[in-house]
């Protein structure tokens, strides 16, 4: 005879699942996943001339600075949406809508395919003044991205964001953002390997 779970009963299994914070593992690889992507960008750009990062390939293409200072606006805007998300109660029920799994949701987002036009809050406006500015702004706001991942207690996985390619984990978006800046240092190597670049 098949059981049925009582209510109480079902309501407490709920609260287990939503008691249960991030994993080690989840942690663990969030942090590791956020320090390569920023190690890989700052050493990128790194030395660099103000000819360099200025340069662009074409009239309406983005310059290494306009990149990088992307990157630190969607740094703490992203990080804005996942504080968002988790102002509201956890909801395990839900996970099954979630849009797909962690490794396609990362090639996604650093693929180079398929070109995506950014929002208008995301844009680059010059507003960091130069250059190293940008990158010091960056780093702290990246220092601040992973303090966050190494002091929460709350199961990211029970929170969740709106994308227009659909719904998201708030862990997943921790993801998003560091796959994302992979995302633009690529964009960055194929500016610094084109034939026009300066020397």
């Amino acid at each position: 005879m098949k059981k049925v779970l009582s209510i109480p009963v079902f309501s407490l299994l709920i609260i287990s699942v939503c008691a249960q914070g991030i994993t080690d593992q989840e942690r663990k690889s969030a942090l590791s996943h956020l320090k390569q992507t920023s190690d890989e960008l700052t050493n990128l750009v790194k030395g660099l001339s103000d000819e360099q990062v200025n340069h662009k390939q074409e009239e309406d293409q983005w310059s290494i600075a306009e990149c990088l200072e992307h990157i630190a606006i969607s740094e703490q805007n992203l990080m804005g949406m996942i504080q968002n998300s988790i102002q509201g109660d956890p909801d395990p029920m839900k996970r099954s809508e979630i849009a797909m799994d962690d490794d396609k949701l990362l090639g996604l987002i650093t693929s180079r395919e398929q070109k995506v036009k950014t929002r208008k809050e995301f844009e680059p406006t010059n507003s960091f003044g130069d250059f190293s500015g940008t990158i010091k702004i960056f780093k702290q706001r990246r220092k601040s991205t992973m303090k966050f991942v190494k002091s929460t207690d709350l199961n990211l996985r029970n929170y969740y964001m709106q994308f227009p390619f659909g719904l998201i984990d708030s862990y997943q978006g921790i993801l998003f953002l560091s796959g994302h800046t992979k995302r633009h240092t690529d964009q960055i190597k194929e500016i610094i390997q084109s034939e026009s670049y300066p020397q």
